[in-house]
Order: C-alpha cells, then structure tokens, then sequence
C-alpha cells in the first residue's frame, strides 16, 4: 500500500478525501459527513480520477444511509435516492461514477427494508468496492509486465496512480510494477495543463516510489520521440467506448497522434468497468467543460488579458485507430476492440 490514501472511511461516519488541489505543496486530508459535499467535493476535484471518484461516490451515499433521521426504511431510501441524484450530477465523463451508484443501488435493491440493515448492507458494498479496485490496479500492473522492455522511457500523461485510484493506480500502477520487479523505466512526465496533474500530482508520487522522471510540457512530446526516444506511452482513461475511442484528461488526443507519427506503442490503461459497451463511439461520451479561468489563471496569476475568450474542455476522445492495446485486469485487449471487448465480457475468462 501506498504511504498516503486518497479515499478513506472512518468509524464514525466519515469519509476522508486528500485534498489534490493542494498538493505537492501541502498534504491535508478533508472530512466529510454529506452526499452532498462529497459531491461538491468530486466536483471541484478535491478528488479525481475514474476509481477514486466511483469508491467516492459509493461512500458519499453511505454517508446518507448512516447518518439518516429517517424513522422508516420507506423515507431512507427517499433520501438515498435523491443522493444518487447530486453524486451522478458531480461529473459526467467518468463512467465509473455511474457503474459505481449503480452497483450500490443494485445492492439497495435487493436489501430487507430495515434500516440497520441497509446502513450495513451499503457500507460493507462500498467497502467492496474500494478493495476491489486495488485488486484490480495490481493486476492490470501485472498483465501489463510483458509490455515494458527491461529499459524503458516511458511518456505518461495526466495522473493515474494512488492518487486517482483507491490505492496503486492504472496507467501509473504499469509503471510502478514495471519499477518493483527490477525494470529500468523513467519516466517522461506531462505536465498536464491547466491543472497540471502531471507536474503536481505524478511527479509526487514518483518521488515517494524513487522512480526516475523528467516533468516536460504538453507539447514536447514529439521532440522527446524524436531526438531522445520514447519506448512507449501509457494513460488512464475516464471512459472507454465499445469501439476503442477513449476518453481521457484533455491532451490524450495530441499524444496519441504524436505517438502514432513516431510509431511509438500507445497504451490505456482501464479496469473493464471504465469500458463502456453502451457507448457506441467517442462521439457519444459527454465531455466536460469546466471554467473558464482553470486556463486564464495559474493558481491566482492572471495569464490572459482581460476579456479575453477561452474554451476549457477538461477530456478529448482518442480515437482507436491510435490505441495499441487497452490494459485490464482480464488482459491486454487489442484491436478489433468492439469484436476483443464483446469477447471478453461474454467470457470474462477468456483472457486471463
């Protein structure tokens, strides 16, 4: 386990969120007792990244469940109902947020009507989730071994490790096992405008797990490739489409295409619950748009004249043709992706 959590549960009715928005600079830890401020909190990324955000979401109507007035198990699940309601409103691009409540309210579902019993019911689902999610981060880590070349410059984009994570990561996780089991990697870290995950948040973990990096800027990815070389590139992904188009932390789309150009492998790193069978196409994925001053502003400096206009689209859809290979905790999953991906949740067995 990692020497910080991202998402923790407290006894007594607490969920505990480390506050991204602070770090590397500082390291502090919010309580919260409401769905409500979970989903403020989800909104205005205290926490972020697809796992964290769904174990968070699942804790955030727990929240609801144990600290209820309600005096009958009808008008709990009122509540929780209108819950489920703000969390799904906090961001829409994730769909592990939705996979998330779902899986909690399925479990609602089928619970007795008594109210001890659903606050339990609930806890132990969500704490369900969160465990699986490391199982999972470990294993994708693990499918993805035979990837990494025993020395390897490795381009990763946004933040995809502990931090967006229950514990371990993703796209981050590859790389931290690759790391353990004696790989010589370093790490080309993305800065990852506007909030710069990359610089501020990947470059903090890689520290705490002494693992060789470089923080570069967005665009320099090519020159990288080009003059240095890169032996591959790894990203998480907020959403994966029943065709291969991935959703991911804006500038995934850039990197992909310089990639490509370079015929460097391109890989995503998803647990199957980020892969989306019900979504067509990228075409069809919400993208979120966030304010206006994440990109006029660093931290409180004004970088743009006044009145100037601005678009602050948070994801970008990377289209298929681009993506090498997705990474789950199944296998490594290869194009034809819609033919790989129907394969592989009608036999979940078949690529372990």
């Amino acid at each position: 386990m990692s020497a910080f959590r991202s998402i923790e549960w407290l006894n007594e009715g607490i969920v505990r969120l480390l506050d991204q928005r602070l770090l590397p600079q500082q390291t502090i830890y919010n309580d919260y007792t409401t769905a409500l401020e979970v989903a403020k909190a989800i909104k205005e990324m205290v926490v972020r990244g697809a796992p964290a955000i769904g174990a968070t979401a699942a804790y955030g109507l727990v929240l609801t469940a144990v600290h209820t007035t309600a005096t009958n198990p009808a008008h709990l699940r009122q509540e929780l109902s209108e819950s489920d309601a703000i969390l799904r409103q906090s961001r829409p691009t994730a769909v592990n947020l939705f996979w998330a409540l779902d899986r909690m309210q399925a479990r609602l579902y089928t619970c007795p009507n008594d109210i001890l019993t659903i606050q339990q019911a609930l806890l132990d689902e969500a704490h369900t989730i969160a465990t699986e999610d490391v199982q999972i981060n470990r294993q994708i880590g693990l499918n993805a071994l035979p990837l990494i070349p025993d020395k390897a410059t490795i381009i990763h984009h946004c933040n995809t490790g502990s931090l967006a994570t229950v514990d371990y990561g993703t796209a981050l996780g590859i790389i931290r096992t690759a790391h353990e089991h004696g790989k010589q990697v370093k790490v080309l870290v993305d800065e990852t405008r506007p909030r710069l995950q990359g610089a501020r948040l990947t470059a903090w973990e890689l520290q705490q797990q002494g693992i060789p990096f470089q923080i570069i800027v967005d665009g320099a990815s090519g020159y990288f490739m080009k003059y240095e070389g890169v032996d591959l590139c790894v990203v998480g992904a907020d959403r994966v489409a029943a065709n291969g188009d991935v959703a991911n932390k804006i500038g995934t789309y850039n990197l992909a295409l310089v990639a490509h150009a370079h015929g460097v492998p391109f890989y995503v790193a998803a647990p199957t619950t980020t892969i989306d069978l019900a979504t067509k196409t990228g075409d069809e994925i919400e993208v979120e748009q966030r304010p206006l001053t994440e990109i006029t502003h660093i931290g409180q400096e004004k970088i743009a004249p006044d009145g100037a206009p601005a678009s602050n689209p948070a994801f970008d859809i990377t289209p298929a043709k681009y993506v090498t290979a997705v990474v789950t905790e199944k296998g490594v999953i290869t194009p034809p992706f819609l033919e790989n991906f129907q394969r592989l949740f009608d036999s979940p067995s078949f690529f372990s």
